[in-house]
């Protein structure tokens, strides 16, 4: 397995997007995913992880209030083999570039794994805010 982190300057809805974020089960992202058609832009910061050339997940990082929202996404054959905390690894590199203090992620409750997902985020140091987020603070070497 060889992972690549990709930026996708200026992203667009594609069929890979559309394979792993807009066939995700339902409750899991938001519903406009699901209206977006081949060409349109999406909102946020968008990269892509390959493996050997192969699109396999995605990660995105939006900045509210000086903090960075996060969302990941993997193909479900790519779970199981550490994309995902790759993916999760870069985007506090790209929140650290930034100066963000704080990343969170918010698990809707319409989520079909959501205890698993909020477990998977606490194991790798997200702890659960009063609001329903995630959070954990953005590492800065001393």
């Amino acid at each position: 397995m060889t992972l690549s982190w990709i930026r996708e300057r200026n992203a667009v809805w594609n069929a890979d997007k559309a394979r792993i974020v807009g066939r995700a089960p339902a409750g899991i992202f938001d519903t406009r995913y699901g209206k977006l058609e081949e060409g349109d832009l999406v909102p946020a910061e968008w990269w892509r992880v390959e493996d050997d050339g192969r699109t396999v997940a995605y990660g995105w990082l939006d900045v509210n209030w000086g903090d960075a929202e996060i969302l990941l996404a993997t193909e479900p054959e790519a779970r199981g083999r550490g994309v995902g905390t790759f993916v999760l690894k870069h985007l506090e590199l790209e929140a650290r570039a930034r100066g963000l203090n704080y990343m969170y992620n918010l698990v809707r409750p319409t989520h079909p794994h959501g205890e698993q997902l909020t477990a998977w985020l606490v194991r790798r140091g997200f702890e659960a805010a009063r609001d329903g987020r995630l959070v954990r603070s953005v590492p800065y070497d001393a």
